[in-house]
């Protein structure tokens, strides 16, 4: 394990000799990439992997929603300004986090609001423990999300493949274990623990302006309702199927096939 600072010496240390630099930063980070990016050159690294693995950032609709991703854009706008010091990029884009039920995660960490915690955590409003969902604007809208294993195999994927490398050469690219509907989620968890859970419908047109005013005062806990409202609620922002040039699963995840079924009773212990 190599420590560093974030002091400019240190960081060209510690990246020194290495092809590429995956940045995992939460968001308290996102803005401090920038000297990431600028000891990557020095110290002669070829890739930079800058820490989105969320929501479409590429989508100025998105950043409308949640104003924190501005930070995200920010730091591709700086990598793209960097590409002719001999610099690549990839950004992946995965969508929240479908099996993340890590127990370490208090309500009050505003890291896993930012990165979307998964399906037994709450964060894509289904409640095991009381069997109760929180539906958006019908149910309806497809969204993609992903696994936890997935997005370090499509990594994986990413950097030991030259044709995936160049084919994601400077480029936004995106990956989904699922792209469904609350409402089809809905259904398997039902058919999974054998009852039929308590519904209660949001209204996207009262919970943002809720949330937004929340975050403007300094509740943190307004920027959860934020990403979600951008994955659930109308325009199908998240929808990873509908993006230019669709899913690079094929790409990066040659022969990973998953059930939504099976993933719901794998989180679920069922």
């Amino acid at each position: 394990m190599i420590k560093a600072s974030y002091e400019a010496h240190s960081l060209e240390s510690a990246f020194k000799g290495q092809d590429a630099v995956i940045s995992l930063v939460g968001n308290a980070g996102f803005h401090d990439q920038e000297r990431f990016i600028d000891a990557a050159i020095a110290a002669g690294v070829k890739w930079f992997v800058p820490s989105e693995f969320g929501s479409n950032t590429a989508d100025e609709r998105n950043l409308k929603i949640v104003p924190i991703f501005d930070d995200k854009r920010n730091v591709v706008e700086y990598l793209k300004s960097k590409e002719s010091q001999g610099l690549s990029w990839t950004a992946l884009i995965t969508g929240m986090f479908f099996d993340w039920v890590s127990e370490h995660a208090s309500q009050a960490d505003i890291r896993p609001l930012i990165q979307g915690k998964g399906l037994a955590r709450g964060a894509l409003e289904f409640h095991v423990s009381t069997k109760t969902a929180r539906i958006w604007d019908g149910g309806d809208i497809p969204f993609s999300t992903t696994n936890l294993a997935t997005i370090g195999k499509a990594l994986a994927g990413l950097l030991t493949n030259p044709d995936a490398l160049q084919a994601s050469k400077n480029k936004y690219v995106y990956i989904a274990s699922h792209t469904a509907t609350q409402n089809e989620i809905l259904a398997v968890l039902e058919k999974v623990t054998g009852e039929k859970w308590t519904v209660e419908h949001i209204k996207s047109s009262e919970a943002v302006p809720k949330a937004t005013k929340a975050l403007q005062d300094g509740d943190f806990r307004g920027i959860l309702t934020l990403i979600q409202a951008a994955n659930f609620a109308e325009g199908r922002l998240n929808d990873f199927t509908q993006v230019e040039g669709g899913l690079s699963n094929d790409l990066l995840l040659p022969g990973v096939h998953e059930d939504l079924e099976q993933d719901v009773r794998r989180v679920l212990n069922k």
